[in-house]
């Protein structure tokens, strides 16, 4: 990794949020020369702010893991947006690689894009075998689109880029702010503040019989930055994830039981539950990886999440 990255300068398009910093990181530590753009610098919506980005900063390869995104909230209250920003900061960034020469795009999509309504271990080969779910489709198709933009990028200019897809995130530097957090960071925040507020109970909706996925956000970046240098097949996405499923319950009781709350977890059974499996299958990044596996198990990444957010608790719940 280290002698591949020495040297190479590579612009990171949301590498001041809570995956692009440890993508930065990474890459700066194999000696690569790294470029953050930031909004007030660089309107990413727009075709003109991209290209002068990367006249003004050349890179050799471009890793395009910004995204206007959040949860529920978000998707039920500003789809426009969320459909609008995400689709044209793509395609602009894309077009304007293409037009500056760079070598390689790396393009981060979501496991949003995989069709809604299949369950059990998603393939890449199964990307288009369905419709994104109605709840996350202003957000997963646009990602999705990414995917196509490559291939026709490809045919018409030689433009290389390769789409890789991630699961669930969580760790230390997320957003806890409920109009942003999923679920990791919903859980962490819900159980530390009625540990600081003496509450009786927990409630959880649902009966946490669904199963997700989820990694640790420095393994993706390690993952990431691995995928930049060895993957190169622009006509098939690639899965980035642990391939383990864990229950929302237990995943709800560990959280319970690391932030030390001595109330009770109460399931509220009347809410909805949602697919009951998604889990992305990860057999060709282990391939492609040369057998990279993420390291940190889930109870260990929870442990160190709570810590730190109990460390900067108000900054995390006003972030985004």
């Amino acid at each position: 990794m280290k002698g591949f990255w020495s040297g190479k300068r590579v612009t990171v398009t949301g590498g001041a949020g809570f995956l692009g910093k440890h993508i930065v990181a990474r890459l700066e530590s194999f000696g690569a020369e790294v470029y953050v753009p930031r909004k007030r610098d660089y309107d990413l919506t727009t075709l003109d702010a991209c290209l002068r980005c990367l006249l003004e900063h050349p890179c050799d390869t471009l890793i395009h893991a910004a995204a206007y995104y959040g949860g529920i909230g978000i998707n039920v209250n500003e789809p426009g947006q969320l459909y609008y920003q995400n689709l044209v900061m793509g395609a602009n960034l894309m077009e304007a690689a293409r037009l500056t020469k760079i070598d390689k795009v790396v393009n981060i999509g979501t496991a949003c894009s995989y069709p809604g309504y299949l369950e059990g271990e998603l393939k890449e080969q199964d990307l288009w075998a369905g419709p994104c779910h109605a709840s996350v489709v202003n957000y997963g198709l646009t990602k999705k689109m990414l995917a196509v933009q490559g291939v026709a990028y490809k045919k018409q200019y030689g433009l290389d880029s390769i789409h890789l897809i991630l699961t669930n995130l969580y760790g230390p530097g997320d957003s806890y702010n409920p109009d942003r957090s999923h679920v990791v960071a919903a859980l962490v925040r819900k159980w530390v503040e009625a540990d600081l507020n003496n509450a009786e109970e927990v409630e959880v909706w649902g009966t946490g019989k669904p199963i997700r996925e989820f990694i640790y956000v420095e393994d993706c970046a390690d993952a990431i930055v691995l995928a930049a240098e060895v993957y190169n097949d622009e006509t098939l996405p690639l899965n980035i994830g642990t391939g383990v499923g864990t229950s929302i319950k237990e995943l709800a009781e560990t959280v319970h039981e690391l932030s030390g709350f001595k109330g009770a977890l109460r399931w509220n059974v009347d809410k909805p539950d949602g697919a009951a499996k998604k889990v992305l299958d990860v057999t060709r990044m282990t391939q492609v990886l040369d057998g990279w596996t993420p390291p940190t198990d889930l109870r260990a990444g929870l442990a160190k999440t709570i810590s730190w957010y109990r460390a900067n608790k108000d900054e995390a719940d006003a972030k985004w």
